[in-house]
């Protein structure tokens, strides 16, 4: 019996130490007597040593403050407060996360720190317009991906669009997509599902928030050792979904920090006059490149060659159409 009366003082005090306190916030002695009282347990101060200095045997870093009444805290924990905050802002501001499971992983977050520090969690994020999802399902979705990326086994779903009164439809009837999946990339907000598509015959991707009634397939795995996913964005996702071509652009000076986000810190620049540099950049003149040139509203254009500066010229004109 006092064996367990015991090991029940030592867990009601770490949890006193793990919910009340931090680096600013500690407990006396007389406070742990009086928390383990609370629930029934008799103790004294010679328990309160030996119980705190069990902890630390075991590795958990208590802090103590020692005088007239010693007093304790929790140091370092596996996630610091702003660690915390980092991943509550990511999941507050996430587009895929609904509302509902943004409080509740939050919420769960908190739990990782003092309740103290988990007030300091609780603060709005601010979007920039885009609306939260309201369907919860893409979270289960994601685990029977990953499951099947990492077993290499293939799965069957189907996949809905919209109609231009705003209602999904699935594709094709309801037609069952064969998929061997080989990634799963994340893209503006967006997970994306990468794999072998036994429809297309081909590579493809398919945003995973659209594909629904995701199951196993018994259909064999088509696997594509030279796959790499690098790679994959680069052409795909990114401004290379043609053989890239040296761009020469003509920016004024407020923009290098947006060039050098997009193209890197060895991005070749030379400085043209007070107000513009010249930057040489290799990239696919496609609409993806276009449409962030576009964005600057004139802070950068292309200079040469001549025939992608003509391209961008025609698709400035077919959008004023």
């Amino acid at each position: 019996m006092q064996n367990k009366e015991g090991q029940r003082r030592l867990f009601l005090l770490l949890q006193l130490l793990l919910e009340q306190t931090d680096e600013v916030h500690s407990v006396s002695s007389g406070d742990v007597l009086q928390f383990w009282a609370s629930n029934g347990i008799p103790a004294n101060r010679k328990n309160v040593y030996s119980d705190i200095q069990l902890l630390m045997d075991f590795g958990l870093d208590v802090i103590c403050v020692r005088s007239a009444q010693n007093r304790y805290c929790i140091g370092s924990r596996l996630l610091e407060l702003p660690e915390l905050k980092l991943l509550v802002d990511a999941v507050e501001s996430s587009h895929l996360i609904t509302e509902k499971k943004s409080a509740a992983l939050i919420e769960k977050l908190g739990h990782l720190t003092s309740r103290h520090n988990a007030a300091l969690l609780n603060r709005p994020v601010y979007m920039d317009g885009t609306a939260k999802p309201d369907n919860e399902a893409v979270y289960y979705a994601i685990d029977t991906i990953q499951t099947a990326i990492h077993e290499q086994r293939a799965i069957s779903f189907r996949y809905f669009e919209y109609t231009p009164k705003k209602e999904k439809v699935l594709k094709h009837k309801g037609y069952r997509y064969g998929f061997s999946l080989y990634a799963l990339i994340w893209n503006r907000d967006f997970y994306y599902a990468v794999g072998w598509s036994e429809k297309h015959g081909k590579l493809a991707q398919f945003r995973v928030d659209r594909m629904t009634a995701i199951r196993e397939s018994d259909a064999p795995y088509t696997a594509d050792p030279s796959f790499d996913p690098a790679s994959y964005i680069r052409e795909v996702f990114g401004m290379y979904h043609d053989a890239p071509k040296r761009v020469t652009l003509l920016c004024e000076n407020r923009t290098m920090r947006s060039v050098i986000d997009h193209f890197g810190e060895d991005v070749a620049t030379e400085v043209v006059d007070a107000k513009h540099f010249r930057a040489a950049v290799d990239v696919a003149p496609t609409p993806p490149f276009f449409s962030w040139v576009f964005t600057f509203g004139g802070a950068i254009r292309i200079e040469s060659p001549a025939d992608v500066l003509a391209r961008m010229k025609e698709m400035a004109a077919w959008l004023c159409i």
